[in-house]
């Protein structure tokens, strides 16, 4: 050695040899290096992060853990390592001092900084226990570095003892003085053993702390009690997923949600710094307003802009955003940079193991220095696995937390929001906000350090590239960014034929819709070959756009994966043409390929992130125009005590929101203590809006309003959210039995709750879509007297009751003896028979009180109330005790009054005779009274039809079969189904082609290795082009069978969406009736909209990303075999490894999705039903709750979320160290077996380095396989359902063409059941009805009327017994042949969208005459050729564009049109208006003279003239006469049901 270092002088001997490390068989450090950077490193990196660590102390949530064996030892083991360190420094003095030898600084400064260092980690041991942290990485690092860096000097240690005992034993005369070094070697080795045991006691966590901020439960999530080694490797994971492999995981299973990660923690610094942000925006803020943000409302609501002074712009969710959570993302990011760096690491390492192997047989280079490449290459893909795993990890929990807060924050928003602002967007709006755009912002965050990071990835590439290959880089990199707009132009291509395909598809839908919904009348009619023709008409137009976007997605996906190869192709084709010298050698050719591979990641992300930027802009936009809108004034209603009464307005001027005309003028209203005010008026005079007005959702223009006590608000129209009846009532307050009963019974909820299938524990669907109205409305009001309030405001809480119910309600809970005698009441009612017993009546008119007073007042000054009272009786709505009730209070209020009112009643009675005559006979032999029409057909309140649901509640009960969600895995079969439909050709061509490109690109590869390794190239161009000749004709090749492969996966695909579909619609439209029954609408929908999309969409894409995934996981294997044969011995235990974590994490994710997704659903409906609700919720004053509750249902879908996103996690650590060690076995294998080849060995290893990332892959697409070949499945399900008869039968050829000519109809002991496994509705029904009879079939509700019908057209088969038409038996047709040749005019007129003509003749079998002569015979003529479109007129869906008579002619029409010999008429039950009533009446007695007609009548009136009469009863045939016969009989049936409905 030259001159002395001062690190040699530092030691007293050398401080680094590199021929004694380096350059050498048998590498060692010295003993300086060993004592002085060896110890130090650890210490400088403990003493560099433990900054970290007293952060973790100051953010810990807990307290106090308690002493234990763990923290006992550490101490014990801590203390004896102070205790060894202290003495090596005094006996440094001693023993140095008695042998005389110089001291050196080292033997002082090592163990001084050794000390400093143990001695803060002893103090950490108690900080910790006080503060609760459990483990703490920094130490468990230190230790491991600290234990890892010992292992040389235990090494040097033991030679120096070696060395000495030989020179003690050798006997030389000399006597040698070893001690200080004995001693050295003594303490060294005790020291190194408390090393060793300090890393093994800081592997686990500690013991639970006592005190903590949050209650932890039994079911706490590991993670919290965690070491770190546990959580770095996620193994505190691996229970849930052994659980979730034996069986599929409940909600039960899951863990609690992590305190941290909880609204309760998220919200408050959330809302600090939004409130801080809405201050510097918003100048003049409310005087005095708290700037700590307390929990309990969540966010300081802040003022309007528009109210106070200058806006300087809108607060926006950003800064805050920055601000809460910035700081993970920023730790996350540092290990972003870090994996990042590490990426560029490898390829360098790669270029060392190749230079290893090229010097092989030239000068080899010690066989150590390859095993410790292939190991480092190994450490920094490991380093890297578990660095990115953390770096996702806390992407997600940003992500997660900001969307909890954007929740948050939009929910309590809306509860504040004003009405104004509430109407410039739908519900839909609103709850999208939560549900796309606070989801955009978790989606986004994992991508945002993309940013940065891929600029960085690029120039680094670049960097090590030109490095390299010089310039020749630029070609390359040339073809790369051409790639980029290509890819772009495509795209947009691909775009717009999505948006075309979307529109076909909700075309195809819609019309699906309309089949389904009139799925009975297309049976009756036999008309579905036509509608299945239209939906297959717009399902080709769907495909040819499919085969668009397929043509473009094989040309995208044959793109990205040929760009890498055209990169390669262009850069080394440019390399070695440009200059005659540039030679391609192994190191070159494959470090370039690693780097070109890690290129290829940034580029396709670049693009991808900005759309998502810029959608995520937009989304920011959008929430920030949400919590920016304005608010309610709380000013608007002032709550002072010291005015007299408890609710008044004085001089009230209001409006909706800023741009309407006033709403309500001059309002002066006082409501006095305990007094019934009524509040009367014609529609739209503004009685709602004054309630509204108290309630302060109304914009206060000028003058006050008052309210004092406690409010309760029943809206006009019901409020009821998803939960049970009890909860609807309760509304949040505890439960009190008594109390609780009597409300029920005044709102005479009693029978309602018996027939509901759980009694009040039955839970109501969204928006009370099981109660009927009348229902829905008395639990709003009972919701309202339960809640015991001060002030009632009642919104004509009797609209949608039955008279008797309201008469019931009126006096139990309303009236001067109800329940609220003691409130204050306003009721807002069109009830006129309440009205006397009110305290004072106010009459609106347009907008203004034009009176006030008394009953009797107000009808003495005969103004606008009197109109009033007329106007309601010439409504014809009255009941008949209501007019003597209001005739007796005339003539003792005012007599004169009493001649025009009797005039009024008689107008009244001339206009409603035809409604007495419409009410079913049934339903008053069942006391039902009359009433108003509207309200009839929506209520369930009746007697009647209380026993009628609650046979249908029973029923439905076991009517709807609930769907299977599947569990497990999916059947072969179902894979076998799919090959089928894919067709077995372009199956198995896929596979080849597959294949083919990948022999290709191996080929190419190889080619490489050949042409790096070949030494003649140098001075031979001729083989120089050779070799690159042949390399682009490998690439071409590749290029080619990659396009087919793709084009023939795609062509598959679409095939089989044809062949899917074609089946799926043939096979649905002919199930019978019975299984439309039993299955919900929605969910048939959903199998022809989300699992036809699966299918068409999404299936392809998976399947050809697996199989290229799968195939280049093959080709690395292969590769690697190749170059290292003896590597096939390695792969079957990491198969093994690969194939368990795979079926592990399968079985968790698939149920943690679907847990997660149904979790997901009841926030968003959740808060919709909050918007819908919003003025209850307030006017109740109980946003408190409902905050509470959005928090409750955010977190416990953090709760499902959380598990699925660590499972991602597990998976990825467990399947990237399968891929490190077939890196580090590939390497280690090339370098160990002596391998020659130094090209192959590059491959090799590259491709080992790729195939992290492909594993990966793997498990993602063959998992997302079996999630969306549960649609193929649910297809394949409906395809194998039971079907309905043959539509054409060979023998209907024989039957006469004009079959049924005579038009006789006999029933033989007919029987009839609606499905297996119910009673028979008709039990043995014999009669005769010969040729042209007119006859009418009666019978109160459930007698068998409408069974009768179906049995005729076999929509339901018989069970017995046989019907014969014309002496044929129905049973032994074709089901079209019968059903073309009956003609049916059903009780609901149907209509589909699509023109007049179609609606008439969709088989386009009739000319126009004989349509324009129906029409006429149908009166529709007219109104045929008052429209432009004339018969081509588009009628909207469901026929909304027409009016309900009309729809009733048109049904006519097309009976008019099919003119069979056989007419049967299901009477309307919604009246048509009489006249069209009468008008159909005659044309059906002209024109259907000489044809059998089947009249199933609800009205008597209207068979009174028929031939003969069917009474059924209960599915037997009571009477069979003519009606004169029974009418003459007064015991009869037919008679009483005459006299009931004023017949006679």
């Amino acid at each position: 050695m030259g001159e002395n270092t001062p690190m040699d002088e530092f030691c007293g001997s050398t401080f680094w040899d590199a021929n004694q490390t380096w350059w050498t068989t048998d590498p060692d450090f010295t003993p300086c290096f060993e004592q002085t950077v060896l110890v130090w490193t650890p210490c400088a990196f403990l003493w560099l992060f433990i900054l970290i660590d007293f952060w973790y102390l100051k953010a810990s949530l807990d307290r106090n853990i308690p002493w234990n064996k763990l923290s006992i030892g550490k101490v014990l083991f801590n203390v004896g390592l102070i205790v060894i360190t202290a003495l090596d420094l005094i006996m440094a003095f001693v023993k140095k001092g008695e042998s005389n030898i110089p001291i050196y600084a080292v033997d002082i400064w090592t163990p001084i900084i050794k000390l400093a260092t143990f001695a803060i980690l002893l103090i950490f041991i108690p900080l910790n226990r006080k503060y609760g942290v459990q483990t703490s990485g920094c130490q468990f690092l230190f230790w491991l570095l600290m234990v890892i860096f010992s292992i040389p000097r235990c090494r040097t240690e033991a030679r120096m003892h070696q060395e000495r005992r030989d020179i003690i034993n050798s006997q030389e005369a000399t006597p040698h003085d070893f001690s200080w070094e004995t001693y050295q070697f003594c303490s060294f080795f005790i020291f190194f053993t408390f090393t060793v045991f300090m890393l093994i006691f800081n592997c686990f966590a500690d013991q639970l702390p006592r005190q903590t901020k949050y209650k932890r439960g039994p079911k706490e999530i590991p993670e919290l009690s965690a070491s770190f080694l546990s959580r770095i490797t996620y193994s505190w994971f691996d229970k849930m997923a052994l659980k979730g492999y034996r069986n599929p995981l409940e909600e039960k299973d899951l863990w609690d949600l992590r305190p941290q990660d909880s609204c309760k923690e998220v919200m408050p610094t959330f809302a600090y710094y939004w409130n801080k942000n809405v201050r510097k925006n918003y100048r003049r803020m409310a005087v005095g307003q708290e700037t700590k943000a307390q929990f309990s409302n969540g966010k300081v609501s802040f003022e309007n802009p528009q109210k106070n002074g200058k806006k300087k712009g809108m607060a926006s969710i950003m800064p805050p955003i920055y601000k809460s959570f910035g700081g993970i993302f920023l730790f996350g990011s540092f290990f972003k940079l870090i994996t990042d760096i590490l990426t560029f690491a490898q390829p360098q390492v790669l270029s060392l193991i190749i230079g290893y192997v090229e010097d092989y047989q030239k000068a080899p280079q010690p066989e150590w220095k390859g095993i410790m490449y292939s190991i480092l290459l190994f450490v920094l893909a490991s380093a890297q696995t578990f660095i990115l795993a953390q770096y996702f990890h806390r992407m997600f929990i940003v992500g997660l937390r900001i969307r909890t807060a954007l929740i948050n924050c939009i929910y309590r928003k809306a509860l504040r929001i004003s009405n104004a602002a509430r109407k410039s967007s739908t519900v839909g709006e609103i709850v999208n906000l939560m549900a796309v755009d606070a989801q955009r912002f978790m989606d986004l965050t994992t991508y945002l350090n993309m940013l940065w990071s891929a600029p960085l990835q690029i120039a680094l590439a670049l960097y090590f590239l030109w490095q390299q290959l010089g310039p020749s880089v630029l070609a390359g990199l040339a073809v790369m960014i051409i790639m980029i707009p290509l890819n772009g132009f495509i795209a947009s291509r691909i775009k717009t034929y999505q948006i075309r395909q979307m529109k076909y598809k909700d075309e195809r839908v819609k019309l699906m819709n309309e089949v389904l919904s009139g799925i009975k009348v297309l049976k009756l009619y036999a008309w579905e070959p036509s509608f299945e023709k239209q939906v297959l008409d717009i399902r080709d137009k769907e495909i040819a756009t499919l085969r668009a976007t397929a043509y473009l997605n094989a040309s995208t996906s044959f793109l990205w994966s040929c760009a890498p190869f055209l990169v390669s192709l262009v850069t080394f084709a440019t390399y070695v043409l440009v200059d005659e010298n540039n030679v391609l050698d192994a190191k070159k050719t494959f470090v370039s390929l690693s780097l070109f591979n890690i290129l290829r990641f940034p580029l396709t992300m670049l693009p991808m992130l900005i759309t998502n930027l810029v959608q995520t802009q937009v989304s920011v936009q959008r929430i920030n125009k949400f919590l920016n809108s304005e608010e309610l004034d709380p000013d608007n209603v002032q709550h002072d005590s010291s005015k007299p009464h408890p609710m008044s307005i004085e001089n009230g001027h209001f409006s909706w929101g800023d741009e309407d005309e006033m709403t309500l003028k001059n309002i002066n209203m006082e409501v006095r203590k305990h007094n019934l005010v009524a509040i009367v008026g014609t529609v739209g005079s503004g009685k709602s809006s004054v309630i509204q007005a108290f309630l302060g959702e109304m914009e206060k223009i000028s003058g006050t309003v008052n309210t004092v006590g406690k409010m309760a608000y029943v809206p006009q129209q019901a409020w009821i959210q998803n939960a049970t009846v009890r909860d609807n009532i309760l509304f949040g307050k505890s439960y009190d039995r008594k109390r609780y009963n009597q409300v029920i019974d005044a709102c005479a909820l009693r029978t309602d709750i018996e027939i509901l299938s759980a009694g009040d524990r039955t839970e109501i669907g969204e928006k009370g879509i099981n109660l009927s109205g009348g229902q829905k409305q008395r639990i709003s009001l009972a919701r309202a007297v339960y809640s015991n309030a001060d002030i009632y405001l009642l919104d004509d809480p009797l609209s949608a009751v039955d008279a008797h119910v309201g008469k019931h309600i009126f006096e139990e809970v309303i009236g001067p003896k109800g329940m609220l005698a003691k409130k204050t009441r306003i009721l807002v009612t069109h009830g006129i028979t309440f009205l006397p017993q009110a305290d004072n009546i106010y009459v609106m008119k347009l907008g203004e009180i034009s009176e006030s007073g008394t009953y009797s007042e107000l009808l003495r000054n005969r103004g606008a109330f009197a109109d009033f009272l007329m106007q309601h009786l010439q409504e014809g709505e009255a009941e008949e005790e209501e007019i003597d009730q209001i005739k007796r209070q005339l003539s003792q209020t005012d007599p004169a009054l009493v001649a025009p009112f009797e005039k009024a009643i008689l107008l009244a009675r001339t206009e409603s005779l035809s409604d007495s005559i419409s009410v079913t006979s049934a339903d008053s032999l069942m006391g039902g009274s009359l009433r108003r029409r509207k309200m009839r057909q929506n209520s369930y309140d009746s007697a009647a039809s209380a026993a009628s649901l609650k046979k249908k509640q029973e029923n439905e009960g076991k009517l709807i079969e609930t769907e299977k969600s599947q569990t497990g895995g999916v059947d072969f079969s179902v894979y076998k189904h799919y090959i089928k439909s894919v067709g077995i050709f372009l199956s198995v061509a896929t596979l080849v082609l597959n294949f083919v490109f990948q022999a290709f690109q191996i080929g190419s590869n190889l080619w490489l290795t050949q042409w790096s390794n070949d030494k003649e190239v140098e001075h031979d161009t001729g083989k120089r082009n050779m070799y690159l000749g042949v390399y682009g004709a490998f690439g071409f090749g590749q290029v080619l069978s990659r396009y087919l492969s793709g084009l023939a996966l795609a062509l598959g695909g679409l095939h089989c969406s044809l062949e899917v579909f074609n089946k799926l619609i043939n096979m649905v439209l002919k199930w019978p009736m019975e299984l439309f029954d039993t299955t919900p609408l929605g969910r048939i929908l959903s199998r022809f909209a989300k699992d036809i999309d699966t299918v068409d969409n999404v299936m392809p894409q998976i399947v050809s990303q697996f199989l290229s995934t799968c195939y280049s996981v093959l080709a690395t294997i292969v590769v690697i075999s190749i170059s290292t044969p003896i590597f096939l011995a390695v792969i079957v235990p990491i198969a093994f490894v690969y194939y368990f974590a795979q079926r592990f994490y399968v079985a968790t994710s698939r149920q943690l999705m679907r847990l997660e997704s149904v979790s997901r659903s009841p926030i968003y409906s959740h808060f919709g039903e909050t918007v819908t609700g919003v003025s209850t919720i307030r006017a109740y004053a109980v946003e408190e709750r409902f905050i509470e509750e959005s928090d409750e249902k955010v977190d416990k879908n953090q709760v499902c979320k959380y598990p699925s996103l660590i499972a991602n996690r597990w998976l990825a650590v467990r399947l990237e160290m399968v891929g490190n060690l077939i890196i580090l076995f590939a390497s280690l294998f090339a370098v160990l077996g002596g391998q020659t080849n130094p090209g192959l060995v590059g491959l090799s290893v590259s491709y080992a380095l790729q195939v992290t990332q492909t594993l990966n892959w793997l498990v993602r697409m063959s998992s997302d396989i079996e999630t969306n070949i549960v649609s193929v499945e649910r297809i394949k399900e409906y395809g194998e359902t039971k079907q309905e008869a043959p539509w054409v039968l060979e023998s209907d050829k024989q039957r006469p063409k004009n079959w049924p000519e005579g038009g006789r109809v006999e029933f033989k002991d007919f029987q009839v059941r609606y499905r297996e496994g119910l009673d028979l509705v008709l039990r043995g029904v014999t009669f005769n009805i010969s040729g042209g009879e007119k006859v009418g079939i009666v019978g109160r509700t459930g007698a068998g009327k409408s069974s009768l019908t179906l049995a005729l057209f076999r929509i339901i088969e018989s069970a017995g017994g046989k019907i014969m038409i014309d002496g044929i038996d129905i049973a032994t047709m074709g089901l079209h042949m019968l059903r073309s040749r009956l003609t049916i005019i059903p009780q609901d007129p149907v209509l589909f969208s699509g023109s007049l003509r179609s609606n008439l003749d969709p088989f386009e079998i009739k000319t126009d005459d004989e349509i324009w002569k129906a029409l006429e015979l149908s009166h529709l003529k007219t109104f045929a050729k008052s429209l432009a479109a004339g018969l081509n007129h588009e009628i909207s869906e469901g026929g909304e564009n027409l009016s309900v008579g009309q729809r009733q002619l048109v049904c006519l029409a097309r009976a008019l049109l099919r003119k069979t010999k056989v007419l049967v008429l299901d009477e309307a039950t919604a009246a048509v208006d009489l006249e069209t009533d009468d008008l159909i009446q005659k044309t059906i007695r002209s024109e259907f003279k000489e044809c059998t007609v089947l009249t199933i009548a609800h009205r008597l009136n209207t068979i009174l003239d028929s031939d003969k009469v069917i009474v059924l009863d209960k599915g037997q045939i009571t009477e069979f006469a003519s009606p004169n016969e029974l009418l003459s009989n007064p015991n009869s049936a037919f008679y009483s049901m005459a006299k009931d409905a004023n017949l006679v």
